[in-house]
């Protein structure tokens, strides 16, 4: 079989006429977008001499594994990826600086409770017999400038490696371990929670069949997760991963950057980690704005 079969005439009048080149109407961005993703695909079949067999087999694996594809696309390292595109389009815009942006993950969920950040807040609603977490620090602009009413979003998993609102134990609270902090004029937020733990993808699950398929691990480190929010100032999306965890640099999700390893300071049964955000200017009101992808609703 010829290798540039997928360009041949035959396969080409095909692929225009697949993505709607040949007809007034529709997107025309989507078009452009649709051809390129169907010629792609058709070469790696050819280059791959993809089989029929294996072309159905992986479209029942993306069908069944639906239900894991936010846990899929960090794990193949997609999300990481947009984050690498993101940072070198902002370094050709000549701007840099500030906390690194990382991953969301697919466990943020939408309405946890908004509470006065100008005293310490507890973000843990249920017992968990572990150790308590203690984090501080300020937000500050490009200035270093003290960022006024910030909102700080906050979440993270138990002790068990479970979220609240995805826990399938049942046992956890809604929003436990999820706040939404608002901040004072001088930008310093501090919380306290029960330690959390690092997890796994769900044993047998789509996730973890494609992962040992790679020949890969499906494991987080222990980590918390933060959206910040401020008027005048460029959304940011980022976590920690904490750098004493055995995958604090072996990250399924690829979750972790230079700039997002603290190790905790720990005494007994108490952990502290002083942490400080920076964030830039907004430069339009869709800076200020997060990703628009489906999230839960609590």
């Amino acid at each position: 079989m010829p290798s540039n079969f997928a360009s041949s005439d035959a396969a080409q009048k095909l692929l225009d006429r697949a993505s709607g080149l040949d007809v007034a109407g529709g997107n025309p961005r989507l078009k452009a977008i649709m051809r390129d993703l169907l010629q792609a695909s058709a070469e790696i079949i050819v280059k791959h001499d993809v089989s029929e067999s294996e072309f159905w087999q992986a479209a029942k694996f993306i069908a069944d594994g639906a239900g894991e594809i936010g846990l899929i696309i960090p794990g193949i390292g997609l999300e990481h990826f947009l984050d690498l595109y993101m940072d070198a389009k902002d370094a050709e815009a000549g701007l840099a600086g500030g906390t690194p942006r990382t991953i969301e993950g697919p466990l943020y969920v939408a309405g946890a409770p908004l509470v006065d950040g100008t005293t310490e807040v507890d973000l843990t609603s249920d017992p968990d017999e572990t150790d308590t977490l203690h984090m501080t620090g300020t937000i500050t602009g490009p200035d270093g400038e003290p960022v006024r009413d910030a909102v700080l979003h906050v979440w993270h998993a138990n002790s068990q490696g479970w979220y609240s609102h995805f826990d399938p134990t049942g046992e956890q609270t809604p929003f436990n371990n999820r706040r939404r902090i608002k901040l004072g004029a001088d930008g310093r937020y501090a919380f306290r929670s029960k330690m959390p733990h690092g997890y796994s993808v769900p044993p047998g699950g789509a996730t973890d069949v494609l992962m040992q398929a790679l020949g890969r691990h499906g494991n987080r480190p222990a980590h918390v997760h933060f959206f910040v929010e401020a008027p005048g100032y460029r959304t940011l999306t980022t976590q920690i991963n904490f750098g004493d965890d055995p995958f604090a640099a072996d990250d399924f999700a690829f979750g972790t950057r230079e700039g997002l390893l603290p190790v905790p300071s720990r005494q007994g049964d108490t952990a502290h980690i002083a942490f400080d955000f920076q964030i830039q200017r907004a430069r339009s009101d869709e800076d200020q704005q997060f990703s628009h992808r489906s999230r839960a609703e609590g």
